[in-house]
């Protein structure tokens, strides 16, 4: 016996014992609807690349990827997230807003295939550079302000071939304003804006800095990227994202940063996304790969703790796997 009050009255395992009733009390609930699949576009046609570092992640071109859509499509998905690798690179990133880009071509390229998910797109300089930052360089720093304009340009050029959401991920202060007020002015009122809005500077992105090819040439990119330390800031990240149009907010990486997504989700009661970042997939496929964890287990328990913290939906490479297991 115990003196735990209210025991032998009180057994919360009664409601533990079955799967059925699990399922009946069970507070959080994971579905398909709450994942969104990242990819990686390639120029040309005809073209898949694996990536080492992520397992059953590959690089895939326009073509391939409207295979992926129609996967997407099956398992009933509501999103992807688009990246793009172009075929070539100069200090600007002017690739990046080419209206024969890889991400535009594939926008619209989804969208003429009426699968009617929702198409977001990444909007940053990092992978188009030749120096891999997220910015124009001026004196051997990122320079904000001249930058500006440059990320405007490239969420219009998505927003035209007809991305449903554009997502800024390059943490240069006042980018969202600069986007909303470049997409109101082109005629996009309906875009909206998914903005990193607490991107920290993760050692987490490894695997994604090698399939982005984005891996910066000199120096990193805590100048611009948030201080891991740090939440309070977040939630002014946060707040001046939304003071500028965001119409929802992300928190990367996801799994260190759960107290940021539940801090945000009750200070600003808007939808809040999570990435969960390369580094956390590659660290729980390598894991499985050793036998070292259920990785298939795993998998739901990250998602469903990530979902727990308050996220209305998270960005994840086992998107596809995990739909599966959700929906036998």
């Amino acid at each position: 016996m115990t003196d735990q009050p209210g025991f032998p009255m009180l057994r919360l395992r009664r409601l533990r014992r079955t799967e059925a009733l699990r399922r009946l009390v069970r507070e959080t609930a994971l579905t398909a609807d709450d994942l969104v699949m990242p990819y990686f576009v390639l120029p040309g046609r005809g073209r898949r690349e694996p990536v080492p570092s992520m397992p059953g992640v590959e690089r895939v071109s326009g073509d391939e990827l409207l295979k992926e859509a129609d996967r997407v499509a099956a398992l009933r998905l509501p999103g992807v997230l688009l990246f793009g690798l172009p075929s070539r690179k100069d200090a600007r990133g002017s690739e990046a807003w080419d209206e024969r880009g890889p991400v535009q071509r594939a926008v619209r390229e989804i969208k003429r295939r009426g699968h009617g998910f929702a198409v977001m797109t990444d909007v940053c300089l990092c992978e188009y550079t030749t120096h891999g930052h997220c910015g124009v360089i001026r004196g051997g720093e990122i320079a904000n302000d001249p930058t500006l304009p440059l990320l405007a340009r490239v969420a219009v050029s998505h927003a035209r071939a007809g991305a449903d959401l554009v997502a800024p991920s390059d943490m240069i202060d006042g980018r969202v304003g600069a986007v909303r007020a470049a997409l109101d002015r082109a005629g996009f009122q309906s875009t909206g804006i998914l903005a990193y809005a607490a991107k920290y500077a993760s050692a987490f992105y490894g695997p994604f800095r090698e399939a982005a090819g984005s891996t910066p040439q000199f120096g990193d990119r805590r100048g611009y990227q948030m201080d891991p330390p740090n939440a309070d800031e977040a939630l002014r990240e946060i707040a001046a994202d939304l003071a500028e149009g965001a119409d929802v907010v992300m928190v990367k990486p996801a799994l260190a940063y759960l107290d940021v997504v539940r801090r945000a989700r009750e200070r600003f009661g808007v939808p809040v996304a999570a990435y969960s970042v390369s580094g956390e997939y590659a660290m729980l496929k390598a894991a499985g790969a050793r036998g070292w964890i259920d990785e298939p287990r795993a998998m739901l328990e990250m998602l469903t703790g990530i979902k727990r913290a308050g996220t209305s939906f998270i960005i994840t490479y086992h998107a596809k796997d995990a739909a599966k297991l959700l929906r036998s």
